[in-house]
């Protein structure tokens, strides 16, 4: 655990690092806000909680507002944070919770060496936007509208089909995939496409540790310490793995 951080301007985006020596494993975390943007400066709350409590630096990745392109900022992000050396997990709220997924399915199908674990938070999961939970949690959700959330999610996909796997991971092909934690609240309208994901996940040998809020006011209550728990357990894990090579 890290009492002081401090923030530092990389090549892809904002660092949080502990003050002193880091744990040995680097957070890429990418967030998106309501509206569908990439704003790293707005992720910098929660980084710095992170890093607080788990002594891993935490990198808040810059991407840009179009599919594919913000795929591909967050894949550079990656191997910056891989070249660096030592563990790397990924985490990611509502956009960039599809491109922390995305990532995922897209270093698997390279065979590349996947992150320790994965955090999603409030993940949008599914740009096709048929779930339940968009029309019967509309009016308990006041962080997202449901009408501006289609038109934005319609904007940054562009032409891609909206069933991509890449865009959507709630569409593709779960197997492989390292230990994912997802959070979310019950009276989110994105609640269905984290219910989804877990199950798919979990139906396909993935370890998943889902946790449903009561609202979100709990969510952020409690989501930091136990994404802390999850990031620091999985670190521990793999360095242990490693060592028995």
């Amino acid at each position: 655990m890290a009492s002081e951080v401090r923030v530092v301007e990389g090549p892809f985006g904002p660092e949080v690092r502990p003050v002193g020596e880091a744990a040995g494993q680097t957070v890429l975390y990418a967030h998106g806000d309501p509206r569908l943007a990439g704003t790293p400066r707005d992720a910098l709350p929660t980084a710095r909680e992170l890093t607080r409590l788990t002594g891993q630096p935490v990198v808040c990745a810059r991407y840009r507002p179009h599919f594919p392109q913000a795929l591909d900022d967050l894949y550079a992000a990656w191997e910056y944070c891989h070249d660096r050396g030592g563990a790397v997990a990924v985490a990611g709220k509502r956009l960039g919770g599809a491109l922390a997924a995305g990532l995922l399915l897209r270093l698997r199908d390279a065979d590349a060496p996947q992150p320790t674990c994965a955090v999603l938070t409030s993940p949008l999961l599914d740009f096709t936007l048929d779930a339940p939970s968009l029309l019967f949690n509309a009016a308990a959700d006041r962080t997202t509208d449901s009408e501006s959330l289609a038109a934005r999610a319609a904007a940054y996909a562009g032409s891609t089909p909206r069933d991509q796997p890449l865009l959507s991971p709630l569409h593709g092909n779960l197997h492989g995939l390292p230990p994912v934690q997802l959070h979310v609240a019950g009276t989110e309208v994105l609640l269905d496409d984290a219910l989804s994901f877990a199950t798919r996940a979990a139906h396909s040998g993935v370890t998943v540790d889902l946790r449903v809020h009561e609202d979100l006011s709990a969510q952020v209550l409690k989501g930091p310490g136990a994404m802390a728990v999850f990031l620091s357990s999985w670190h521990r894990s793999a360095s242990f793995s490693s060592s028995d090579v």
